[in-house]
């Protein structure tokens, strides 16, 4: 009988061709149409049960989606560039979701493992000694890149579903596998939450590579990640002739920089650390115009839910004097949010003893001082933690040609095999965990 290494070992190239060629064709946020129709592909050849789309995803929880136009224009694009066919119904319209599940028949908790596909909105770098345009596998996607691993999360969730499945007679109990769309910005796990996708989840593990982890460390239970809210506010005022008639006009650039400046004095609480940022504002027509509309782009973070609450509350109180102020209407739209999560020891715990006992890492801890700004997968953590279970955040630490959100970014692939073996060895050995919390 093959040993979980020798599944492994087997897997290690197809592990590669499978991240590059995702790297290749990166997707952006409910648009990883190509993505999710070959990853369901793969699963169903493997005998996972699917649930896909609209089962998986909740459409009124969903933030920040694209337009119909862009869907459907990505859409296209996908098809164009291999996305199957028969599959593409499922994903149309931006519901990206799959969840595979393998019930052995035999008694055991629910293990929940997720990852997640999406890109971030990038161009890639082009420069020659970048390994993946060197290599012949960077982006072919304008604006989209694989700069924060995922390609390598959803190759690790490929990889980890082969396994179990290989060595099915082996386990017990329900194992289900989560590929969500749209981590960046913070957008999809609540709507697959909202789904109930791990209502019946007992043992929940979602991954990361690298966030600056030294390469042979895992992390057993990142607790780093902070509560944040993202938001687009649209402000609205009345044009007028900036020479002519100013006094006509209600100036929506004015209220937008007003409300900047008033958003830069917030981040103070005595509940520890918070943050605000506004990474947009665009504002009028004309030079000779007064601006009848404004966007800015705004997140606010906390250390904790009720620090990030209280800032975001505060963020649209100041918002709202800034439209007052100069009398113009003003439009707020969630696009994004996610929540601080503290990992269940006990979870961790076995994670550590497990890892140890792997011996593939130089050094295993439970946690990093090291941060890690914010991550949806706590939506789904909490949600199982709230009934009852266990839930944790791992984190394999590799080397990095850059850091993430970097043109530049590429990590190394060796990692992706270490990571199928860990998550493996959890499936395999969980009969072994003492449960509580």
């Amino acid at each position: 009988m093959k040993t979980l290494s020798d599944h492994v070992s087997v897997l290690v190239p197809k592990l590669q061709n499978w991240r590059r060629d995702l790297h290749r064709f990166a997707e952006s946020g409910w648009l990883e149409f190509r993505t999710a129709t070959l990853v369901a592909e793969e699963l169903r050849q493997l005998g996972y049960q699917l649930q896909l789309g609209r089962e998986v995803i909740a459409a009124e929880a969903r933030m920040g989606l694209p337009d119909a136009e862009t869907l459907r224009q990505q859409e296209a694009r996908a098809l164009a560039q291999g996305a199957l066919a028969q599959w593409l119904p499922h994903f149309s319209g931006g519901f990206c979701g799959i969840v595979a599940t393998l019930d052995t028949g035999r008694p055991g908790p629910v293990m929940g493992f997720r990852v997640d596909m999406d890109a971030l909105d990038l161009n890639e770098s082009q420069a020659a000694d970048h390994l993946p345009q060197r290599e012949g596998f960077g982006s072919c996607n304008p604006g989209m890149m694989h700069a924060c691993a995922h390609d390598g999360h959803t190759t690790i969730g490929l990889g980890l579903a082969t396994v179990v499945m290989a060595m099915k007679v082996q386990l017990s109990g329900v194992i289900k596998l989560i590929f969500q769309p749209a981590e960046e910005g913070v957008r999809g796990a609540k709507a697959m939450v909202e789904a109930g996708v791990v209502d019946d989840v007992d043992l929940f593990t979602a991954i990361h590579l690298g966030t600056g982890v030294p390469a042979g460390e895992l992390v057993c239970g990142n607790d780093s990640f902070l509560a944040t809210t993202k938001l687009d506010v649209h402000f609205t005022g009345v044009g007028a002739h900036a020479g002519g008639k100013p006094e006509a006009g209600r100036n929506a650039l004015l209220a937008a920089a007003q409300a900047t400046l008033g958003l830069y004095s917030l981040p103070q609480h005595s509940g520890g650390v918070a943050r605000i940022n506004v990474g947009v504002l665009q504002a009028g027509s004309g030079r000779n115009v007064v601006a009848d509309t404004a966007l800015m782009k705004l997140e606010t973070r906390g250390v904790s839910n009720q620090v990030n609450d209280d800032i975001y509350q505060q963020a649209l109180r100041v918002i709202a004097g800034a439209a007052a102020m100069y009398g113009v209407e003003y439009q707020v739209k969630l696009m994004g949010a996610a929540r601080s999560c503290t990992p269940t020891q006990p979870w961790v715990d076995f994670i550590h003893q497990q890892a140890v006992a792997l011996g593939e890492f130089n050094s295993v801890i439970d946690r990093t001082a090291q941060a890690a700004g914010s991550e949806d997968a706590t939506y789904m953590m909490e949600r199982v933690k709230q009934r009852g279970g266990q839930a944790t955040y791992l984190i394999f630490g590799c080397d990095l040609a850059a850091g993430h959100h970097n043109a530049r970014f590429d990590f190394n692939e060796q990692v992706m095999a270490t990571a199928v073996k860990t998550l493996a060895t959890l499936a395999l050995n969980q009969a072994q965990f003492g449960g509580g919390q």
